[in-house]
């Protein structure tokens, strides 16, 4: 379960408000400066944060958390997007979507192509048009929710692979 994601937006705070608009949730400022809190209020605690687009998380130190900097460079597009239960409809959201000129469509994916296995639908909402989220209303979390199962899972890739525990040594 993913309780929080963190991105990047050429618009920090217009792109936490369509967030919250579609997660029906509330904006916050974040403790860094230009950035913001999209917290829905569900059971799970789900939020989305908001940073300025040229900035990234690096390690600090052993003893020390992450830091946040600046980069000169934004990317183009990230491997990087999230599938996110949301309250909206899909109606709402392809609405929502298209207010903001950003590309918005339904679009149907199977855990196997080739034999049409652990099929489910999502909607692809391209943020700013390079930020990949995939939103599920809640009669699609249904279908995703009946496909990826265990059963499905290792039907489609197999049983699954044995890691070795890490041996900690003191």
């Amino acid at each position: 379960m993913i309780h929080h994601i963190s991105i990047a937006a050429q618009n920090p705070l217009r792109v936490a408000s369509v967030l919250a608009e579609i997660c029906q949730g509330k904006v916050y400022n974040f403790p860094l400066p230009g950035s913001y809190a999209v917290i829905e209020f569900d059971e799970y605690g789900t939020g989305i944060e908001v940073f300025p687009l040229r900035t990234v998380c690096v390690p600090a130190s052993d003893t020390e958390p992450s830091k946040t900097i600046q980069t000169s460079n934004p990317p183009s597009f990230v491997p990087t997007y999230a599938a996110i239960s949301v309250p909206a409809t899909q109606q709402q959201i392809e609405q929502i979507g298209r207010h903001e000129g950003w590309q918005v469509v339904l679009c149907v994916r199977a855990a196997s192509p080739t034999e049409n296995r652990g099929v489910f639908q999502v909607i692809e909402f391209w943020v700013e048009n390079w930020l990949l989220f995939e939103f599920l209303p809640p009669e699609l979390t249904t279908q995703y929710l009946n496909a990826i199962n265990p059963h499905i899972a290792e039907q489609v890739f197999g049983q699954p692979i044995f890691i070795a525990p890490v041996e900690v040594i003191n």
